[in-house]
């Protein structure tokens, strides 16, 4: 073990600890046992890490810019530094457009039934203007290194098989105008100082039924993608990475498939995935399919009580941070940053009136729920640029471990058995004796 204590920060499922610095609890052993051990080995290296974090959606942004300066400033330095108790969320989600958790519908180019606009002249953005982008320049104030990722919900609705924000396809006559706007949303978002890292082609595109929504099947996906939007932002010399699918792990077929085509997968970066349906191991399987191509974690909405005596803390920690983690994922975004006691806002006519914040803000005042702490104990401390490195993983010890740019190694476990558990933590020769009570998460830090 390199010098000095090693950091450990607890949640309890009885709350008496929320990601809590301990001011112990990690000994050296001082003899062999035969207790379960988590081998830590750095030899054996994986995917980097880009980053943890949530989707600031345009009902989150339009909370946010509503406190007061001195609140808000306040709550950002808490989400976005990561100094003191401060949590260092690394990784943002925006909606290109409106999402579901906004009050209405809108595209950045919203025209009457029957009429067009081919080459973009009417873009605007504005709309983000009000809340979204004055949020998101305070929070690049605070880190100016934090990778943002955009996904639209629908197109402009004239683009559409149907004049509806729920369901329809693109039209093919559109794929070059759609193509187009993507172009525009990255520049007119770079020309605010909001320098977007990669776009999804289309939020959940299995899911028509959301308000806003678009079928866009395999098939469409991959030639908008080598027709039309890769060469687009090849034209327009951007470099911001084209993601694909960005939808349940139940359809590997569906990024696999887009992947296999060697026109579309030179434009392409990697796959993005969403657990509402299917298994974490499935992004496994696509890296396996095409090792070269990243994959990330884009979204999953993680609830619970507001007056819950417990914490479920393990749950999102082992099936997320863990298990997309471990299971090449560049990225652990939770859906979404904020919203108020009512959950609110969202669209009518299909808007999710259960998504819980990760905050709750109530004017000046918010708390802070579940899907807080769960990205906290990895945000903090595996920072962008940390290499995940080999562990073994247990089944009432779930874990994952990383090595950080700065040399310093950081093992997130959860407590998933009945019990109270004492574990070693074996690394370099070194044996290191830790207890978690059942339900509970730690970060170790060494």
């Amino acid at each position: 073990m390199a010098q000095g204590q090693p950091q450990v920060w607890l949640t309890k499922a009885d709350r008496t600890a929320l990601f809590t610095h301990q001011a112990t609890g990690l000994s050296l052993a001082t003899a062999k046992n035969k207790q379960t051990t988590i081998f830590v080995n750095d030899k054996e290296t994986y995917q980097t890490i880009d980053g943890f974090g949530y989707a600031l959606t345009g009902g989150s942004a339009q909370h946010i810019i509503k406190m007061s300066a001195p609140a808000r400033a306040a709550l950002l330095k808490e989400l976005f530094a990561t100094d003191g108790n401060n949590i260092g969320v690394s990784y943002i989600r925006l909606s290109i457009g409106a999402s579901d958790l906004n009050e209405k519908v809108f595209s950045y180019n919203d025209l009457p039934e029957g009429q067009t606009d081919l080459t973009q002249a009417k873009f605007d953005i504005g709309p983000d203007k009000v809340d979204v982008i004055p949020v998101m320049k305070e929070i690049l104030a605070i880190n100016p290194k934090l990778k943002i990722m955009g996904s639209p919900w629908s197109p402009p609705l004239w683009m559409k098989t149907t004049y509806d924000a729920r369901g329809g396809m693109l039209k093919p006559e559109y794929y070059d105008a759609y193509a187009k706007y993507f172009v525009r949303y990255v520049q007119e978002m770079q020309k605010e100082g909001i320098p977007i890292d990669a776009i999804t082609v289309q939020n959940e595109p299995l899911h028509p039924g959301n308000n806003p929504s678009l079928l866009m099947v395999a098939p469409d996906q991959a030639l908008f993608v080598k027709k039309f939007l890769g060469p687009a932002f090849a034209k327009a010399n951007i470099k911001t990475k084209i993601i694909i699918y960005d939808h349940n792990a139940d359809r590997p077929d569906y990024p696999i498939s887009i992947l296999d085509d060697a026109e579309a997968r030179k434009y392409i970066d990697g796959s993005a995935f969403h657990l509402y349906g299917g298994r974490i191991e499935a992004l496994n399987d696509v890296h396996h399919a095409h090792p070269d191509k990243h994959i990330y974690f884009s979204e999953q909405m993680v609830v619970e009580q507001p007056d819950a005596a417990e914490i479920k803390i393990v749950n999102p920690v082992s099936r997320l941070i863990i298990g997309a983690t471990r299971n090449w994922s560049k990225n652990v975004l939770e859906w979404n940053l904020a919203a108020d006691p009512e959950n609110k806002p969202y669209t009518d006519r299909g808007g999710c009136s259960m998504c819980q914040g990760a905050i709750t803000i109530d004017k000046d005042n918010y708390s802070r729920n579940l899907a807080y702490y769960s990205i906290a104990h990895a945000s903090k401390f595996v920072r962008p640029g940390a290499v995940r490195v080999a562990t073994n993983n247990l089944t009432d010890l779930p874990n994952v471990a990383f090595k950080t740019p700065d040399g310093k190694h950081v093992l997130i476990v959860a407590n998933n058995g009945k019990s109270a558990n004492t574990f070693n933590i074996t690394f370099n020769g070194k044996i290191l004796v830790a207890m978690l009570d059942k339900g509970s998460v730690a970060t170790y830090i060494w």
